[in-house]
């Protein structure tokens, strides 16, 4: 039970920190739109990939159930994303801010793997609750107010109301593991 408490806090930590820091005004990075393209598919490509280990992990129905829609859901918008950017003409480019969500998430994989069966389900839904507030936080402080391109910008605008009712979603669920 202590090493799910260590692994939650850490988590949190890392992710809130990454993001914190990466959201600040002297921190924030200056993306352009092949950048944010870029932060977009990563973000969500990662949480596909969280949701496969619980699909593989889990034997709890609803965290199974949650894992499919974030799958599904995530999936959907890399398509939107991918569809944008090739209707633009622009490639997706690397920076430091999919970088560090990269970085983050080997981590986070390393301990979702690893974690004993006993707290998968616990383990896995708090980092959705975390790797949620995170990436609204991200997107509403960074990726909308930096986007140039309005077709671009109205997606993630669209995109904003999945990622907090994933969030409220998550945190049902928490609240109902916790127990």
């Amino acid at each position: 039970m202590k090493t799910t408490m260590k692994y939650k806090l850490t988590v949190i930590c890392t992710l809130v920190m990454g993001m914190s820091s990466l959201m600040m005004a002297q921190d924030t990075p200056q993306l352009s739109d092949p950048e944010i393209a870029s932060v977009a598919v990563v973000a969500n490509q990662i949480d596909v990939d969280y949701g496969q280990v619980a699909l593989k992990r889990s034997h709890n129905k609803e965290v199974k159930d949650f894992a499919n829609r974030m799958i599904e859901d995530h999936n959907a918008v890399i398509k939107q994303a991918v569809a944008l950017v090739t209707k633009l003409g622009v490639t997706p480019k690397d920076n430091a801010m999919s970088q560090s969500l990269m970085s983050q998430s080997k981590e986070t994989l390393k301990k979702l793997n690893s974690v004993s069966s006993n707290d998968f389900d616990k383990t896995y839904i708090d980092n959705e609750v975390a790797y949620h507030e995170a990436v609204i936080g991200a997107v509403k402080n960074v990726l909308i107010p930096q986007a140039q391109n309005s077709e671009l910008k109205d997606l993630l605008e669209a995109v904003l109301p999945a990622l907090e009712a994933h969030l409220g979603h998550a945190k049902m669920a928490q609240g109902k593991i916790s127990k």
